[in-house]
């Protein structure tokens, strides 16, 4: 009777853990719910279209913080253009926003690098918005927002990014929406 008893007490512990087990995974904040969302905005963009954060429901993307007179982001932008070509059918864009600039400069600054995605003009609203998510706050540019389809940021970029990085990022964000990277 007490080997019994004590076989009969293994199987009941390792269900029970067995249990807590499954019961953690099932009941657990699916990676997607721990990511942060991404801060609604509104804006007028240069070429007169109000874009918003609820039009781009259920598409990834990514908010570049950049301007005109800074080397590195002039560097990124040609990349970024060509791939907001390739993957704007697959529901992808960029959405630039010009930090410290006027709007003559900026009206140039397009059309001198063909920037076919939507650019705005940052205010202290959205700068702020998106602030809460920079450690210091948005203090350097290029900064960019990866956002997945989910509506969740998935990944943080400080500084420059080489076109084929930016490719990895939004190929991954494409196939994967609910993880972070």
């Amino acid at each position: 009777m007490k080997r019994m008893f004590s076989h009969g007490g293994k199987v009941w512990i390792l269900c029970a853990l067995l249990f807590c087990g499954l019961a953690r995974v099932l009941f657990a904040a699916s990676p997607a719910e721990a990511l942060p969302l991404a801060p609604s905005f509104s804006a007028r963009s240069l070429d007169g279209k109000v874009l918003a954060s609820t039009q781009l429901a259920g598409k990834a993307y990514i908010v570049n913080f950049f301007a005109s007179w800074c080397p590195p982001c002039c560097a990124e932008v040609p990349d970024m253009v060509s791939l907001q070509k390739k993957y704007e059918h697959k529901g992808f864009t960029f959405i630039g926003v010009a930090v410290n600039e006027k709007v003559p400069a900026i009206r140039d600054f397009i059309a001198k690098n063909h920037i076919s995605y939507p650019v705005i003009m940052a205010d202290d609203k959205i700068v702020s918005a998106f602030s809460k998510y920079v450690s210091g706050g948005l203090t350097g540019i290029p900064t960019s927002f990866v956002v997945n389809s989910s509506g969740h940021i998935t990944l943080i970029i400080t500084g420059s990014r080489s076109k084929e990085d930016f490719e990895k990022i939004i190929v991954d964000t494409l196939r994967k929406p609910g993880t972070p990277q």
